[in-house]
């Protein structure tokens, strides 16, 4: 059976799995649904991959393991073998009905782009709609921007309880902006506005995110309070606070355990999930990257000086 879409069960039965990987799915852009999917199978099911319905979408693949001697073919036809290394990224155009012979150990992050995503983008960035990426078969790109954005968003299809919204939302759109520019050539013929955010705006913007530590809210949820496109509010945001909403709730749930763990007898774990964190582990990882200690240290020295303070006053 032939399915539409590159991840969820088309993904299973594309590359014959044996259970269905987990994918990380946004809808930040108006009618487009961008996916991302890590796909690994140490023992697979040798023979040819499956099929998909044709569909104006492309499928841009993260390699992170070698595959020599790949044998790959579209709308048919054979294309010749290729080596293709860990590291590079390569494009395939869904129209073309791409397949490969599956015959050792693969390991991909593949990211399913339909047109209406690039559309999307070049509209909010006020461009002409690009064209057509290149998708030749065994081309490789070089792509640190990929696979940075590649080494984020595996970390977060591993610990999904320790992923945002804002996270998903924010990396897809920064992903989807980097292939229209680097692969189909978007050029902003707008001036995009330079400032951020009016200070209402900005007001209103954090005390929605604030209000909500467990960040369930979407980029285009918030960015709908302002009328505002999703690239536009971001990019406002950024200026006004001087960090990606994503980066500013971390901070905030930081702060909101800060004050928690003023509390002597509160637990560190009832601590985390007040503070929007996932559990006590995920508070603890966060906490330390952006404090510097751990959030005992941190509890035990705060304490620690206000009853030094208290036994010299008394």
């Amino acid at each position: 059976m032939k399915l539409t879409g590159f991840y969820g069960q088309a993904v299973t039965q594309y590359f014959h799995l044996e259970h269905q990987p987990s994918s990380l799915i946004t809808r930040s852009l108006r009618n487009a649904e961008i996916a991302v999917t890590e796909v690994r199978d140490d023992t697979p099911v040798e023979g040819p991959s499956g099929e998909m319905d044709l569909q104006d979408a492309y499928v841009v693949s993260l390699k992170l393991c070698d595959y020599p001697n790949a044998v790959r073919w579209e709308r048919g036809k054979p294309a010749a073998k290729t080596d293709i290394r860990a590291g590079a990224t390569h494009l395939y155009d869904m129209k073309k009905n791409p397949r490969f012979i599956i015959n050792k150990p693969l390991h991909h992050l593949h990211f399913y782009l339909p047109r209406s995503a690039l559309d999307g983008i070049a509209e909010q960035a006020g461009a002409p709609r690009v064209g057509e990426l290149p998708s030749q078969l065994g081309v490789g790109h070089d792509d640190p921007v990929i696979r940075h954005i590649g080494g984020g968003i595996l970390q977060a299809l591993r610990r999904p309880a320790e992923t945002n919204r804002l996270f998903i939302d924010y990396t897809m759109l920064a992903f989807t902006a980097h292939v229209a520019q680097t692969y189909g050539g978007l050029r902003t013929i707008r001036t995009l506005a330079r400032g951020g955010l009016a200070p209402w705006q900005a007001k209103q913007a954090c005390e929605s995110l604030n209000a909500d530590l467990g960040g369930t809210l979407s980029l285009q949820q918030v960015a709908a309070e302002f009328g505002l496109s999703v690239s536009h509010f971001s990019r406002a945001f950024r200026i006004s606070t001087g960090l990606p909403p994503h980066q500013w709730l971390l901070r905030q749930r930081v702060k909101a355990a800060q004050q928690l763990m003023s509390v002597r007898d509160l637990p560190l774990a009832e601590i985390a999930i007040s503070a929007g964190f996932a559990n006590q582990s995920h508070m603890t990882k966060v906490f330390a990257a952006l404090v510097g200690v751990s959030p005992a240290t941190w509890r035990r020295e705060v304490l620690g000086v206000r009853d030094s303070v208290a036994r010299s006053s008394g």
